[in-house]
């Protein structure tokens, strides 16, 4: 038994409590996990706030990266003093969806996070790990199937956002939209995956790529990170991208925000037959409708996307090899650097549309 801080959601719609918890050690098929560094995600504030159901009292924080501390009995593919991502959906390899080699969209992937996996070391409150890993938190004991070598020469501190945000922003554009060189692209949402997205869309070989938000501030993030233009978002998002590539729409748009305004005029701004994929996790009450006339006539593909439709296993090493030749920048995706006591500004901030990832870095 060890005991660490931690950020720990009391209960849905509270905020987070800094708090040491104690963790045991690990059991058979499991790995303790020393965390370097955290991004703090928007999916996180999603599981606060209950648009996401997670059992609670819990520790957050599913984009991670760290050294292994130790390992239960039957773990081989990791040992003592290995660099490991966290993967916060492992698949369990025999469900319907793991037969067709969507692995991404595992039935079993997140059963872990419904299981007590630490205690609060003040009362003994059993506490669940949000999303699998809970990666808010010195130190954390996962699943063997959560941890995932890391790319060498890749520092750990840059190595969580591959947990997360380059997965799905890579994905994205790569899995779900196929994005072909020469075609055009149209991000909506400079957050973490948004600036993954963005990237992903330059490695692709897009001719032009579009970002919008409602931050004017973010224009220096979007154009370093590949952005060709930039769109302040308004009610006229839709018109502007149409003009901006000969009224015709954009091949590809990405919705990174999940609000039904934003799906809707991601939507509009994509052009006859193109392809629109939604990332954005938004809450039942965000509805979008389409009449089936505008179906027919448009001809486009709207898509949801889940984790980028990723593979990690196979994912990492592309995206290693993307970042040793200097074409993914995964320090350019971090606006901002915080402890475990930053984590409930951080939350304040996405709302709001400031910045892109915030790191905890331990």
């Amino acid at each position: 038994m060890v005991e660490v801080r931690a950020a720990v959601l009391p209960a849905i719609g509270t905020p987070l409590e800094i708090a040491e918890i104690e963790l045991p050690d690990p059991g058979p098929g499991q790995v303790r996990v020393r965390l370097a560094a955290a991004g703090v995600c928007h999916s996180d504030l999603s599981l606060s706030d209950g648009t996401m159901r997670v059992p609670v009292p819990a520790v957050l924080g599913h984009e991670g990266a760290g050294t292994v501390v130790a390992v239960g009995e039957g773990v081989t593919h990791v040992s003592p003093g290995d660099g490991v991502v966290l993967n916060w959906a492992p698949s369990c390899g025999s469900c319907h969806a793991c037969s067709l080699g969507e692995v991404w969209l595992c039935a079993n992937a997140l059963t872990g996070a419904g299981n007590v996996y630490a205690r609060r070391a003040s009362d003994g409150t059993d506490l669940y790990p949000g999303l699998n890993v809970a990666a808010f938190a010195e130190e954390t004991v996962v699943a063997a199937g959560c941890v995932l070598p890391a790319p060498a020469g890749v520092p750990l501190t840059d190595a969580a956002l591959l947990g997360c945000a380059v997965l799905t922003g890579y994905g994205a554009v790569h899995h779900s939209a196929r994005v072909q060189p020469g075609e055009t692209v149209a991000v909506f949402g400079v957050g973490g995956v948004g600036l993954a997205a963005l990237q992903a869309a330059r490695i692709a070989g897009a001719s032009r790529v579009i970002a919008v938000d409602v931050s004017p501030a973010k224009e220096e993030l979007a154009r370093a990170a590949g952005a060709t233009e930039y769109v302040v978002a308004s009610e006229n998002t839709a018109r502007e991208i149409r003009a901006l590539t000969g009224k015709q729409g954009v091949d590809v748009a990405v919705e990174c925000v999940g609000r039904a305004a934003t799906i809707r005029a991601a939507w509009d701004a994509t052009r006859r037959g193109g392809r629109t994929t939604v990332v954005g996790i938004g809450g039942k009450d965000q509805q979008v409708t389409f009449n089936a006339l505008e179906i027919f006539h448009w001809g486009r593909t709207l898509s949801g996307c889940v984790y980028g439709n990723s593979d990690p296993a196979r994912d990492l090493p592309v995206l290693a090899e993307h970042i040793r030749t200097g074409r993914l920048d995964l320090g350019a995706l971090v606006t901002e650097r915080i402890t475990l006591e930053g984590i409930p500004a951080a939350f304040d901030n996405m709302p709001a549309g400031k910045g892109g990832r915030a790191l905890v870095v331990f």
